[in-house]
């Protein structure tokens, strides 16, 4: 679930939960403390449902039966109303319903019931009381009216003659402070319930979002921890639909790249130690050659015209090999940020490859390797290409094969073959061969089919790379074929120009 709707739908539920669980709750209050007011006061159902509604109206009702007796004992038996034993009697009866009796004659009060905390005398009482015959001047004295003062109460009144012709009144006084203590434990017991509903309401909503928030914060935490100590071995198992889960994912995502690019940075240094490490070997013996040729003519040591010429071509070649070296060293750096510096033309095939025939011929020869052309395209087909870094692919292509060429007659072959929109070139010799497992890692970087290195077949290992790299940005692609102890054929393929009609 998504965070803000996990948030829409814990306020909803903050509301409306409280409010149903709340209601539910009072209601079932009412009804407990209903059937208790019922219970403990005597009073019919109707009445006690008045609880809430109509507090005075109750008060009077739970008295009315006392009120109804002691009014039929002032019309039938009035002396017993005189008696201090059913005064007692009638007093003990109302104390629990939180009620009590005075009764007065000739306005002196005989008998007072009064038992609570105030410390009212008889002559303060009489202060308060009505005098007798107010019951029949206030209408209904079985309503009962409430008189405030000292002591807040509902009053009933009862007038009657005692036999001697004196006048008494009873009188029937409910306060309302001790009234119902049900309804004040209703509620309190209701405040509590409310207050509980709310916190658990609360807490469980906390719990909800607080789980479904911190569950993957931790699992993000572990796994900056991680990335701050280089550990990128680890994977982050969150994969919810939400805010959070679109975030460990971008997080994993990110991790992933980030251990990518350092083993790919891992991988370049390690190459470019290798290149290092090949180039400076490779270096080692040409330059150690041209030192000792070197100082062979210093010495004296080539004291003939034949020998003189014979050092000083080798210190040509091993220059040569050393320009190679640094050449591709160069050609490297450039390849490894994409910048080798191109300068496409339209170019004549068959011009251009003859050319390069040529020049490469020459050096072939000195190596007493023979060289073979080819040309099946017509001879007005055109090619855009870089003229320099073409003449690079041949001659690495070349040099490579001359490197692992260990016949005593060398031989190379370079056809031209017109295919559709392509012009193919195979560049064919007759060397070792490459074994099958091999073949398909030759154009990789720094891979070497060699284990050991020598002077013969020493190299950077990068040449065949570099060739794959040249024909690829020109568009066009590269594979070989090869059978060991027969020989390899290279193929590249370049596009053809075609001139775009005008309409």
């Amino acid at each position: 679930m998504k965070l803000k709707t996990r948030l829409v739908f814990a306020f909803c539920i903050i509301i409306l939960l409280p409010i149903a669980l709340t209601c539910a709750v009072l209601w079932g209050f009412y009804k407990i403390q209903t059937r208790t007011v019922q219970q403990n006061y005597g009073l019919e159902a109707g009445d006690a449902d008045g609880l809430l509604s109509n507090s005075l109206q109750l008060m009077n009702r739970y008295t009315q039966s006392d009120y109804s007796e002691i009014l039929e004992l002032s019309k039938s038996d009035p002396e017993k109303l005189s008696s201090e034993e059913y005064l007692v009697q009638a007093n003990k009866k109302l104390q629990e319903k939180s009620s009590f009796l005075i009764f007065s004659k000739n306005g002196d009060i005989v008998y007072n019931g009064y038992q609570g905390e105030s410390n009212l005398d008889n002559e303060q009482w009489e202060n308060q009381l009505p005098p007798y015959g107010d019951a029949d001047a206030n209408g209904d004295a079985a309503a009962g009216y409430f008189i405030d003062g000292e002591t807040q109460s509902l009053l009933k009144q009862v007038d009657f003659v005692c036999s001697d012709g004196s006048e008494g009144s009873v009188y029937i006084i409910t306060s309302s402070e001790s009234i119902l203590p049900e309804v004040r434990q209703m509620l309190v017991e209701m405040g509590i319930a409310v207050v509980l509903i709310l916190a658990l309401t609360a807490g469980l909503m906390t719990i909800w979002i607080y789980r479904g928030t911190m569950t993957p914060l931790k699992k993000l935490q572990v796994a900056t921890k991680n990335i701050k100590e280089g550990n990128l071995d680890f994977t982050i198992d969150y994969d919810e639909a939400d805010e959070m889960g679109e975030l460990c994912r971008n997080f994993e995502e990110m991790r992933q790249r980030l251990k990518e690019s350092t083993e790919e940075k891992m991988a370049a240094e390690k190459e470019n130690k290798a290149l290092i490490s090949n180039i400076a070997h490779d270096l080692k013996t040409p330059i150690t050659a041209v030192k000792g040729y070197s100082e062979g003519i210093i010495d004296g040591v080539a004291d003939t015209p034949e020998k003189m010429e014979r050092y000083c071509r080798t210190i040509y070649n091993k220059a040569n090999e050393m320009d190679h070296l640094i050449n591709e060293l160069t050609l490297y750096s450039q390849i490894d940020t994409n910048r080798i510096p191109y300068n496409f033309n339209k170019i004549n095939v068959s011009a251009y490859f003859s050319d390069c025939v040529d020049e490469i011929g020459l050096d072939l020869e000195t190596r007493n390797i023979g060289l073979s052309y080819f040309n099946y395209a017509d001879e007005d087909t055109v090619i855009i290409a870089d003229p320099e870094q073409l003449m690079r692919v041949i001659n690495n292509i070349i040099h490579n094969a001359v490197k692992y060429m260990d016949t005593r007659k060398g031989q190379i072959n370079i056809r031209i073959k017109d295919v559709g929109d392509f012009i193919q070139v195979e560049i064919e010799d007759n060397g070792k061969g490459i074994a099958a497992r091999d073949l398909p890692y030759i154009f990789d970087r720094f891979y070497r089919t060699d284990a050991s290195r020598n002077s013969a077949t020493g190299g950077s290992g990068i040449g065949l790379s570099i060739v794959k790299k040249i024909i690829e940005d020109h568009g066009g692609k590269i594979w070989a074929t090869s059978k060991p102890n027969t020989g390899t054929i290279m193929y590249f393929v370049i596009r053809k120009y075609q001139e775009v009609p005008n309409e």
